[in-house]
This record gives C-alpha cells, structure tokens and sequence, in this order.
C-alpha cells in the first residue's frame, strides 16, 4: 500500500474501501461474482458486487473491535463481464423452469437444466482456479455475491489447502436442497452440494436458521457429524430465558474445527437490514451479534481462512442502504479474519 496513504482522508481510490491497494501486495483479495443463475424469488444480487464495492467508499476505516484491518491491504478483483454473462444466460435459461415451481421431467426442460448446470460449472471452475491461485499466493480469499451458489469454488479451495476445515454458514436458509428446482448449482443447494463433493470440509455450523423444508430438517437429522445447526428461534429462547449471548457465541464456535471457512448470506440478518435480499425472513441476527459471533471465533483460538458474503441486492429505487450495510459486514469479516491471523494486529 502507497505511503502516502491518509486513512482518514475522503475515499480517493476506485478500489474497495477507497483503498490503493492491488491484488499482488493485499493481504486479502476478493472475487466478486456476479451471477444469479437460479435464484427462485427476488433478483439482484448480481448487482451486489457493484453496489457494495460503491458503498465500501463511505465507511471509515478504524475499526473499533478489529483495529485498522486495511492495513494489512484488501484489493478486490475486476468485476468479471464473462460471468455476468454467463449469469444472464443461464438466468433467461432457467426462469420459465423457476416460474414452473420447477422442471416438468420434459426433454425441454432436462436440456434447459443441464444448460444451466453446464453455465454453473464453468463459474465454479472460474471462481476455484481464482482462489486456488490466490490462496497458493498466502492471500485470504474472499468471495463476494452473487447468489448463495458462488462460494463452492472457494470453499473447494479453501478445503484443499486446509483439510479438515468448517464452514460457519450464517444464513437464513439451510441451502441443502438436492437439486432445488432441479438445478444441481441452486443457490439453495450449496451447503448440500459441499457435504456431498468436499470430504476435507470436518463439518458445517449453521447459525439463524429460521425457514426451512422437512427434507432438510431430516438431512440435518441424519449427519450429526458434520452439520449442527443453531436455529434462529432456539437462540432466542435461550436469550429470552436468560442466557448470554457472549455464552451461546462461544459454544457456536466450539462447534468448528480449528480453521474455519466463514460462509455468510446476509439474509442470515434481520431483513431490515437488508430488505432487497432476494428471500428475506423474518427474524434474523443484528450486526453486533454477529460481530460477537465472529469475535468468539477468534477468542477461542480458531483461524478464518476464507469467507464469502452473498445475496446483496441493491435497491431497484436507487437507495444504498444494502450496498452499505454489505460493505460494512465485509469490512468485519476480514478484519475477524486478519485478526484470527494476527495479520492485522
């Protein structure tokens, strides 16, 4: 990063957080992916890439629970016009099977699917070879959405490079439909789809949970170990009775493996924070618990080694209040993860 950099100066740079920093000298590179092949109710995250890396200009960057995480350099990637195509493709290829509520079992629409399936493996790919790269490089990768299914290349790398690995998924969502609609890379689907693919990944922790299907929850049932979900409605019990939350944070995070993955779809949020989100819930985190959320992870000794954020979606009314709020809950995801480093003491 530039010497002559003042933190405190108005966001004089194009990149994320207004910060000079290029990807050969950051510490934290992020690939943006702007794809929403299959979302199934509201569009616009592929748009969440754009918006947030504009929002990321306005927030300060002294940070007073991680300390000054730009110092250790955060550069972001291109937006990637090929992915964004590829997106669109498979968006208009997928919609009349989605507007179904799901594929028919026609010759039509099995081609539709593979079509997009095929469109969905050549973004994984895209985004594994990226990570793979940075990741061999000492980088800590970051992904940013995108719909939900944008992470699994990362994640892919992420388990190669450390086995044995978690994800703390935060999310709404349990995303463990098999084929949701159909598609085997639905954005409902992703946390299926690195059980099923990814043995080096230990487990998965989900947190917020709060809307989700029987075959799910018998999904969950049946894999105690590597899946433990934390409910939305149950943290609440236990916070109405009582419990503290610093508590319930530390036993989330002696859940996890020693590294951890931190897999973050911000509808895992109280939707007032993100109302544009494509499958809002009510319910959902405030961003202090889930900054303590992510502080327990690293006071109980646990390493972030990568992390994505998805389904930011700006408001089709011009507000950037998603973009904000995403380009603040990323501002404090890599600050945990420099810090769980010590990259960014």
């Amino acid at each position: 990063m530039a010497t002559t950099f003042d933190p405190s100066a108005p966001a004089s740079s194009g990149g994320l957080y207004g910060l000079p920093s290029t990807p050969e000298d950051a510490k934290v590179v992020i690939i943006p992916v702007p794809w929403e092949a299959t979302v199934s109710y509201g569009a616009g995250t592929a748009d969440g890439p754009a918006a947030v890396l504009q929002a990321s200009r306005q927030v300060d960057l002294l940070d007073r629970e991680t300390g000054r995480p730009y110092q250790g350099g955060i550069a972001m990637l291109p937006i990637p016009a090929e992915v964004r195509a590829w997106s669109d493709e498979g968006r208009r290829t997928a919609t009349p099977i989605i507007e179904a509520g799901g594929s028919d079992g026609s010759d039509a629409h099995k081609a539709a699917i593979a079509a997009v399936d095929a469109l969905g493996d050549r973004m994984n790919n895209w985004v594994y070879d990226h990570a793979r790269r940075l990741t061999a490089a000492g980088k800590i990768v970051g992904v940013l959405g995108g719909d939900h299914s944008v992470p699994y290349g990362a994640i892919r790398a992420a388990a190669e490079a450390y086995p044995g690995m978690g994800v703390l998924h935060l999310d709404a969502h349990c995303d463990l439909r098999d084929a949701y609609e159909g598609f085997r890379w639905s954005h409902a689907s992703i946390m299926f789809n690195v059980l099923r693919d990814l043995k080096s990944v230990a487990r998965i922790v989900q947190v917020g949970i709060r809307d989700y299907a029987d075959d799910e929850d018998a999904f969950i049932t049946a894999n105690p170990d590597r899946l433990v979900a934390f409910f939305d409605p149950d943290l609440r019990r236990q916070l109405f009775d009582g419990e503290n939350w610093g508590r319930i944070t530390h036993r989330i995070a002696a859940a996890l493996p020693r590294d951890v993955y931190l897999s973050f779809d911000i509808d895992g949020l109280d939707p007032a924070l993100c109302p544009h989100t494509g499958t809002p819930v009510l319910g959902g985190l405030s961003f202090p618990e889930v900054s303590a959320l992510m502080r327990a992870v690293v006071e109980t000794g646990r390493r972030i080694v990568g992390l994505d954020l998805c389904e930011v979606s700006p408001d089709p009314g011009g507000s950037e209040w998603d973009g904000n709020v995403g380009a603040r809950v990323l501002y404090k995801q890599i600050g945990y993860a420099l810090l769980s480093q010590a990259a960014g003491r």
